[in-house]
């Protein structure tokens, strides 16, 4: 990508409506625009880092067991109604009338329409387990919407349901999933927590937050470091002490963004949707659900790794893993330089930013590090012409010189090491 054909500048004033580091940081680096409260347009680069986490998510589910469907937003107030969920969700429901009055919500969450889907294509226990998963658009009308993407009217959700015979094969797919987000959330880069949680409006009597630790968190979570039992403080308002082994617990504020319930017969039994067993009865699913918010985790990445000079992306979700800075006149036309860039090319294709703009060097330094990519190759006269390149590291500040034929082999090594140790 050639930054002269780039549309989106970066922002160099500071956002007077952001509260928060992850707001100002995307609106200042071209990733998101407001189009109204808790609604935001997301540009190119964001929408990249969006594709990766989803890859990923995506990945694991399947591993998992998981088949991607896609379900209407749209949702008739009926199923809402068999559940009880139309009266008890509240304002925060989006309701709306077609032409012929009939009440529809906008989704926040699928458990009535795919408990309804699979009324209609499960009947035995032979088609048991089933596990469905999609990626997709949810709303919620946040009475104050803020903080950006943290807190918005409109969210990009992974939700995953289960369908099973038994308490006993539901509970270990719910293990299962809390498997497959810790390797999710460690494959992204992120310090993360799982811990003890109420099931709110989604119901069950089981269920477990996925916390990214940040300052700006509005959670409280209670942890012991020393056997990594963990819970929500409003689920443990009043620990002090480990109940496992006994340690002094440590309270720090975390972002959530993920969750996983087990849900019994919560949605199956009042929609009275059942398959027949073994023997020829009707009986009820066994269910849990599973979400993940794919737009928040941008946000939580970033209110967890930043610096004063902007965005530090984790390599698995930089939306490039390289900036290329031909710095001076004329820099970015040398042979040299091209034959870089198509080295890097042939590394990891579509994955270098390259600022051939004629502007100040330091206007290049400032816009790498705000936009926070992972690796940036800083091209000037005085390596070029010695046939060398200067790389930096962008979440160390390392510098290192050594000849441009060898940059692709270390940043191919770091970036292996690092995806290795996750």
């Amino acid at each position: 990508m050639k930054a002269s054909c780039d549309p989106v500048q970066t922002l160099h004033e500071e956002p007077a409506e952001a509260e928060v580091v992850s707001h100002r940081l995307m609106l200042r680096a071209g990733l998101v625009r407001k189009l109204a409260g808790g609604v935001y347009s997301y540009l190119p680069m964001a929408v990249r880092a969006l594709r990766k986490v989803e890859a990923i998510i995506r990945e694991e589910m399947n591993s998992a067991g998981g088949q991607e469907v896609l379900l209407p937003a749209l949702q008739p107030s009926d199923l809402w109604e068999k559940t009880g969920r139309w009266q008890a969700y509240g304002p925060e429901l989006f309701r709306l009338h077609d032409r012929h009055e009939r009440a529809f919500a906008l989704g926040p969450t699928h458990e009535e329409v795919i408990t309804d889907l699979v009324s209609q294509v499960i009947r035995s226990y032979r088609q048991l387990p089933f596990i469905a998963y999609q990626i997709q658009t949810k709303f919620r009308d946040e009475r104050r919407p803020r903080f950006g993407i943290l807190r918005g009217r409109e969210f990009i959700m992974k939700d995953a349901y289960s369908f099973s015979v038994s308490e006993e094969n539901a509970r270990q797919i719910y293990t299962r999933m809390q498997e497959a987000y810790g390797r999710i959330f460690l494959r992204l880069g992120l310090d993360h927590r799982m811990v003890e949680a109420d099931s709110g409006l989604i119901g069950g009597n089981l269920s477990h937050e996925f916390m990214v630790m940040a300052d700006s968190g509005e959670d409280t979570v209670v942890t012991c470091e020393k056997c990594s039992w963990a819970s929500n403080i409003e689920k443990a308002p009043d620990a002090r002490v480990c109940p496992v082994c006994g340690s002094v617990l440590e309270s720090r504020t975390a972002i959530e963004v993920g969750h996983v319930f087990y849900l019994g017969h919560k949605y199956s039994t009042p929609m009275e949707t059942t398959f027949l067993d073994s023997a020829g009865k009707e009986v009820p699913f066994f269910m849990g659900c599973y979400g993940i918010g794919v737009s928040r985790i941008l946000a939580a990445t970033i209110e967890q790794s930043h610096d004063d000079k902007g965005i530090i992306w984790p390599v698995a979700m930089a939306p490039y893993r390289t900036a290329v800075l031909p710095l001076g006149p004329g820099m970015s036309e040398r042979r040299e330089v091209l034959s870089l860039l198509e080295s890097l090319e042939s590394l990891w294709p579509g994955e270098s930013y390259f600022d051939d703009r004629e502007i100040r060097p330091g206007m290049k330094f400032q816009d790498a590090d705000l936009r926070g990519f992972p690796f940036q190759v800083i091209l000037g006269d005085r390596h070029v012409d010695k046939g060398d390149g200067e790389v930096k590291i962008r979440r160390t500040g390392e510098r290192l010189v050594l000849p441009l034929k060898d940059i692709p082999a270390l940043l191919s090594a770091r970036v292996q090491g690092i995806l290795s140790e996750s």
